[in-house]
């Protein structure tokens, strides 16, 4: 297959290519890096992705912003990043990879722990989280030619401990290979409509 991974210089896209590349082709996306550059919060920027490297078999997504913060202290347009980027964004990669995908193609997107198990300033999150979590399970019933779509929600990973352990007290840890075998059931599998929840 032809695989569209979006984010694979990040932990969990490393530990994705890495399980897909031995059995697939796999073009890489980023902001930054990647053979391709694309801003998930840019309409346009997607679109003209999706034109270059279709016609594809699957789409990956493991990046997206989000805003960390108090409540209290938060504005609007701090909570608008995880809206436009890591919520927008992926759909923005549903609406135009859609067509771009092969009959009984596969799009999976990432939420998170955070979208059931709320922590102090991680409201943005939640909200995003939740909000993807719920477009999939609808859009599922929707993609027309077979086309599937899952979620993949992973809680910390291991190798983000000492970065963001802090801000999870109690939460145990999964590495991040563990949670590269959920894009594998996605991508290969035949479910849709899935959130797969790796904790």
């Amino acid at each position: 297959m032809k695989i569209l991974l979006i984010g694979a210089h990040g932990t969990i896209g490393q530990a994705v290519a890495s399980q897909l590349s031995a059995r697939h082709q796999v073009v890489t996306a980023g902001r930054t890096r990647g053979d391709h550059r694309v801003d998930l919060a840019d309409d346009a920027s997607v679109a003209a992705l999706m034109k270059a490297v279709g016609p594809i078999d699957a789409i990956v997504c493991t990046a997206g912003n989000l805003h960390f913060g108090p409540l209290a202290d938060m504005t609007a347009e701090q909570f608008n990043i995880g809206l436009q980027d890591k919520l927008l964004g992926q759909v923005r990669l549903v609406l135009h990879g859609a067509p771009t995908l092969r009959d009984g193609g596969s799009i999976t997107l990432t939420s998170g722990v955070l979208g059931i198990e709320p922590i102090r300033n991680g409201a943005n999150a939640t909200a995003v989280n939740a909000a993807l979590e719920g477009f999939v399970t609808a859009a599922a019933i929707e993609l027309p030619r077979g086309l599937r779509i899952n979620v993949v929600s992973p809680t910390l990973l291991t190798e983000s401990l000492d970065t963001y352990g802090p801000f999870f007290p109690g939460f145990e840890t999964v590495p991040a290979n563990r949670v590269a075998l959920a894009y594998q059931r996605s991508v290969e599998g035949a479910q849709t409509g899935r959130v797969y929840r790796v904790m």
